[in-house]
C-alpha cells in the first residue's frame, strides 16, 4: 500500500518545527506503525538524511513510551498504543499525519519525543507506601478484600503514556493522577499516607502546569488500558475528604 506521511520535524526544543512530507509506496498492511516508521527511518539513513526521532521501548502495549498524535488522535484512530497500531487500519493512499503530544507541560524534545518527566514528578509526590525494613511481611498477612484488589488493579493497569493529557482540551493530566492515586488508596498499604497522597500529588500536578479538568470525557475515550472516566470522580471524593480532615501543611 502506498501512504504519505506527514511527520513533525523540529532539531530541539529552541527551534521551531514543521510538518515535512515522506512518500511510502510499499507499506505493508501488516506492519505496526512503529514498523513503518523504521522503514522510513532507514531509508532516510540511506540518503544521508536526519531519521525520524520517536520514542519506544517494549513495542507490547506495556511501557507507554511510544506516544504520538496520528491524525489528530493520541495513538491513532483505533484505543490502543502506537506500537500496537497496525496500517491495516488505513487505507491505500491516505496521507498520515504524525505529531508530538501537545501539552504545555510536555514540551518537545525532538520531532515526536517529548519531555514527559512531569509524570515522574507527579508520582515521586506520592505515588509510594510506607514500606518498613526487615524482612518481607508474609503474604496473606493483610486482608485485602477482592472489590478493593479489583478496584486497585483497574486503575494500576495505567501505563503513563500520557494520551489522556494529549487528548483532553484542556492538557490535563487528572485521569493519568487519578488511576495513581485511586491504585494506592484504595489498598490498606495505603492507608497511612492516604491523605497526603492526593493533596501531594494533585498540588505537584498543578504546579507542573497540566490544565484543569472539564469532564469532557477524550481523556478515557484515548485510553490505551481503558482507564475509567468515574477515576476522575473518585479523585475528587478523595481530595475533598482529605482537604477537610487533614491539617494544611506548611506553604501549601
Amino acid at each position: 500500500m502506498r501512504l504519505t506521511l506527514r511527520v513533525w520535524r523540529q532539531p530541539d526544543s529552541g527551534s521551531e518545527g514543521a510538518m515535512v512530507p515522506y512518500a511510502i509506496d510499499d507499506a505493508d498492511p501488516a506492519m505496526s506503525f512503529l514498523e513503518l516508521l523504521d522503514t522510513l527511518n532507514e531509508r532516510l539513513a540511506e540518503r544521508g538524511e536526519e531519521p525520524v526521532a520517536f520514542d519506544h521501548d517494549c513495542r507490547e502495549g506495556i511501557c507507554g513510551a511510544c506516544g504520538m498524535v496520528i491524525n489528530g488522535r493520541a495513538h491513532g484512530p483505533e484505543p490502543t498504543t502506537t506500537c500496537q497500531l497496525h496500517l491495516r487500519h488505513f487505507r491505500d493512499g491516505d496521507t498520515i499525519d504524525v505529531e508530538p503530544w501537545r501539552a504545555a507541560a510536555f514540551p518537545v524534545v525532538r520531532d515526536l519525543v517529548v519531555d514527559r518527566s512531569a509524570f515522574d514528578r507527579v508520582i515521586g509526590a506520592g505515588g509510594y507506601v510506607t514500606a518498613p525494613t526487615g524482612s518481607a511481611p508474609e503474604a496473606h498477612a493483610t486482608p485485602v478484600p477482592k472489590a478493593a484488589a479489583e478496584r486497585a488493579f483497574e486503575h494500576a493497569e495505567c501505563i503513563g503514556c500520557g494520551a489522556c493529557v494529549a487528548a483532553c482540551p484542556n492538557g490535563s493530566a487528572m485521569l493519568f493522577t487519578s488511576a495513581k492515586v485511586n491504585h494506592l488508596n484504595a489498598l490498606p498499604q495505603g492507608a497511612p499516607e492516604r491523605e497526603s497522597r492526593v493533596l501531594d500529588m494533585v498540588g505537584q500536578m498543578d504546579a507542573e502546569g497540566f490544565g484543569g479538568c472539564t469532564l469532557t470525557g477524550e481523556c478515557a475515550t484515548a485510553c490505551p488500558k481503558g482507564i475509567p472516566l468515574s477515576s476522575i470522580a473518585a479523585l475528587n471524593r478523595e481530595f475533598l475528604r482529605a482537604a477537610t480532615t487533614s491539617p494544611p501543611a506548611s506553604g501549601r
